[in-house]
């Protein structure tokens, strides 16, 4: 397995490894950081597992999941939690979560780059696609400045809080997508790069 390392102005995405417990805990145990995520706030056992999956899913072969380390640019600790899943007919789809103290600087509109990168680069996609909670307008704005496309609602597309809520939905195609300056080649995946690993 060659490890994922791709890096732009500010940011990189790398492996994650069992010592970024506690920096995704400060992410995903937070009810502000995860307000319209698609879960409530993880308990640090439910973050410890979303560890070692994200550590399993890279020995995976064909590999179809990419949980990623969100790191400043030469800094090793985790300040975000990204994953593009891939999905049949060269598509895929991500998410991301940042630490609030990383909100408001654009860093968000890098790590969809970064996935776009990811994808688009390295494995060779044709679609890119995300979903935001309807409240979320921050998350919008992210979407729009990568480069994305709103495309539609998912009516209770998803369940949390106690109740049904739909989801907006973004995409990008390949040919649509302008890298930004800074953007790093990279590396990843080993044999699955240029085509994309059925699910």
């Amino acid at each position: 397995m060659n490890p994922v390392h791709l890096t732009g102005p500010n940011l990189a995405l790398r492996e994650v490894e069992p010592e970024d417990t506690d920096d995704l805990l400060a992410i995903y145990g937070d009810p502000e950081a995860t307000r319209h995520l698609s879960f409530e706030p993880r308990t640090r056992e439910q973050v410890e597992a979303i560890t070692a999956r994200s550590i399993d899913s890279a020995r995976a072969t064909p590999r179809t999941e990419y949980c990623l380390a969100v790191t400043r640019l030469g800094e090793q600790r985790l300040i975000g939690y990204a994953r593009l899943a891939t999905e049949p007919q060269q598509a895929a789809t991500i998410g991301f979560a940042l630490h609030p103290a990383a909100w408001g600087k654009g860093l968000g509109t890098e790590t969809v780059h970064l996935l776009c990168a990811l994808g688009f680069n390295v494995l060779g996609l044709h679609r890119i696609w995300a979903a935001r909670s309807p409240l979320n307008e921050a998350s919008a704005r992210t979407l729009l400045r990568a480069g994305m496309t709103e495309d539609g609602r998912i009516r209770d597309h998803v369940f949390v809080h106690g109740a049904w809520r739909d989801s907006i939905t973004y995409s990008i195609l390949e040919h649509e997508w302008a890298p930004i300056d800074g953007l790093g080649t990279g590396r990843a995946a080993g044999s699955e790069a240029g085509h994309s690993p059925g699910r």
